[in-house]
């Protein structure tokens, strides 16, 4: 098969699309990554290779908070330090590796998957709501934190949870306003991530 105009070789070609396929590659970036990995040993290349396809194969996704692990359990589940009491409710991994960072949260996480979003066609099914009730509802938990961005989207999730989780006897709080409006989590910095988390309040609809 024939190379397009520009690529001496059809192999050069799709290694840049499928980098291209990657959100926030364009294409320059694509071709520079690509010359990059020609110019590496070639030990290095397999490495690389393999590890994305055992990225794809082998990943987990945590039996109990639904965070990335590399076993059914993931550290911060399995760790028998953290306070099992408070759950903290996460749009994303993102948003735990952020959380995390801080050193001010000692509980465990539900991540959800996503956040409500009518626009983007994600309904409440779509996201790991049903199993944080049942961890809810079937008691130990004292308080739901309500960390999700926020944006407009979020503040829809977080009125949706609250109307789900409202009727068991668990207290439900939200971060402080130190991240402000329309702020998604992951790009907050460290230091306001940290005293959102430890200065939160009561959630009221």
């Amino acid at each position: 098969m024939m190379s397009s105009p520009g690529f001496p070789s059809k192999l050069l070609e799709n290694a840049v699309n499928e980098f291209a396929s990657l959100p926030g590659i364009g294409r320059k970036t694509a071709f520079r990554l690509v010359m990059n990995l020609l110019k590496r040993d070639p030990g290095e290349v397999e490495r690389f290779g393999e590890t994305i396809i055992r990225l794809h194969s082998e990943i987990h996704y945590c039996k109990i908070c639904h965070s990335i692990a590399d076993t059914e359990i993931c550290s911060i589940c399995s760790d028998d330090k953290r306070d099992r009491s408070t759950i903290c409710v996460v749009e994303n991994i993102q948003d735990v590796m952020a959380i995390e960072n801080t050193g001010q949260f000692k509980g465990i996480y539900h991540v959800l998957g996503g956040i409500i979003s009518p626009v983007d066609g994600i309904g409440p099914a779509d996201l790991k709501i049903d199993s944080l009730e049942e961890k809810v509802k079937t008691g130990g938990i004292s308080e739901v934190i309500l960390a999700l961005s926020t944006t407009m989207e979020g503040d829809t999730t977080n009125f949706y949870l609250s109307r789900r989780l409202g009727k068991f006897d668990v207290l439900l709080t939200t971060l402080a306003r130190g991240v402000a409006v329309g702020d998604e989590l992951e790009y907050t910095d460290e230091i306001t991530l940290g005293r959102a988390i430890s200065n939160r309040s009561p959630y009221h609809q």
